[in-house]
Parts: structure tokens; C-alpha cells; sequence
């Protein structure tokens, strides 16, 4: 089964070393599993996009450093790619801005969160039935300040926090979505603050962040919910 991922940013040029790219991310995250997939890589944010929505068996949107309501000609492509996409047989599934971005491309809405920055992990409750999974919750690496304040039609929310309400989506059979980054390690998550301390999330939120990411139980189910995708992605094609 060949996976787009629709790369929506750039790793920092100072991570981009040890970690890669976050399509990079993203291959070893997926491919660790059990699951026989082949990947392509679009980096839509330079305005690279696949020719047509059946180019590849399933799509996967990552994060970005954009949002997904900013006037960028690349987003308002990606909005209608998102739409093409929708109306095929393909799987999809949207990370962080990929989250945000197909819902807003569904008759949703995301807004900058009056709750300010979410960041370093976030432990999210299940909704039975949402998910075929006997977890009741989650926990998984986050950094963003949107939020998906408006659900598109036929959503079922299958993660939330106290911080984040719709931090989980299933939209109709063949497209999920979640906020957080499962593709992020602990340490990554912890670099990337370092390097975002002061000129980008203020300095308190950062340092708290860090010091929970560095505790003994701060511990990301970032397999678990791969095999989530994996699994999302074989049912769904």
C-alpha cells in the first residue's frame, strides 16, 4: 500500500540533522509496524502536489508551522486536495495542522485557542466506538496554539482533554485526524522547545514543558497509536 504524505513544513534546520524531515518522521513511525507500506513524499508547502487524489492508496497530512486559516495560495490548494481527496475511496488521516486543516476544508473551523499553547504531552480520553480500541486513553506529544473550535459534518470525536475538545477525529469512514504528534519523540519535542524558548512560546510554559518531557513518567504511547494509522489505513483502502 503506497502512503502520500503531504509534507506541510520543514524540520528547523538545527533538528533537521538528527531527526530529518517529518515525512522522515513519519516512515519510521509507520514503518515499523507490521504493515507493508510504501511511501511518497510531496512537500506541498512548496507547492509540490500530486497530479490526482488517486495517485496513492491513502494520504497523510503532517504539521506545520503555518495555520491552517492563514492566506497562503499553497493552504487554499491543499484545501481543495483535501475536498478531492474526500470524495475518492482513499484513507486519510491529518497530524496537528493536517488535523486542523481538513477540517476547516469540511465545513469546520479552527481558531488561535483562548487557551494558549498546548505543549509538551497531553493525555487524551477515548469515546467508545470511535476507534476499535479497548484504551481508554492516550497520551502523545503536543505543540500548537490552533484549534478545531467547529466540527465538520459527520465527525465522531474520539480523543479530548480538558485542554483540547476535539483533539480526535473520524469524519465520515475514511478520514482521521488527530491534534496532537505522534511522530514526535520526547526528545524532539524537547529540542524543538529549547529552540522556540522566549522567541516563540513564552519562556514559563516552555521551561514547564521541558521539565515534564525530562520526568521519569512522561512516557508517549506514540506505537501505540501508530498502529492505530496502520491499522486505519488497511481497513479504510
Amino acid at each position: 500500500m503506497r502512503i502520500g504524505i503531504l509534507q506541510t513544513g520543514d524540520t528547523p534546520e538545527e533538528l533537521k540533522g538528527q531527526f530529518g524531515e517529518y515525512g522522515d518522521m513519519f516512515v519510521r513511525l509507520l514503518g515499523g509496524h507490521h504493515h507493508q507500506f510504501e511511501f511518497t513524499l510531496y512537500p506541498v508547502a512548496h507547492n509540490s502536489f500530486p497530479d490526482d487524489p488517486e495517485e496513492c492508496d491513502g494520504w497523510l497530512i503532517t504539521g506545520s508551522r503555518f495555520s491552517a486559516y492563514d492566506d497562503q495560495p499553497w493552504i487554499h490548494t491543499l484545501k481543495v486536495f483535501i475536498g478531492e481527496i474526500a470524495e475518492t475511496d482513499r484513507p486519510l488521516i491529518g497530524i496537528c495542522f493536517g488535523h486542523q486543516i481538513i477540517a476547516e476544508a469540511l465545513g469546520g473551523r479552527v481558531e488561535k485557542s483562548h487557551k494558549g499553547w498546548g505543549l509538551g504531552l497531553d493525555t487524551y480520553s477515548l469515546s467508545a466506538g470511535a476507534l476499535e480500541t479497548e484504551s481508554q486513553n492516550i497520551t502523545l506529544n503536543i505543540f500548537h496554539q490552533d484549534q478545531v473550535v467547529k466540527l465538520p459534518p459527520n465527525t465522531r470525536v474520539f480523543a479530548s482533554s480538558e485542554f483540547c475538545q476535539y483533539a480526535g477525529l473520524v469524519i465520515g469512514d475514511k478520514i482521521m485526524t488527530i491534534q496532537a504528534h505522534p511522530e514526535f519523540e520526547n526528545e524532539y519535542n524537547r529540542l524543538l522547545l529549547e529552540a522556540r524558548r522566549a522567541s516563540v512560546v513564552p519562556e514559563d510554559l516552555a521551561d514547564a514543558a521541558i521539565s515534564h518531557l525530562q520526568s521519569r513518567d512522561a512516557l508517549a504511547d506514540s506505537n501505540q497509536f501508530a498502529g492505530w494509522m496502520g491499522d486505519f489505513f488497511c481497513k479504510s483502502a
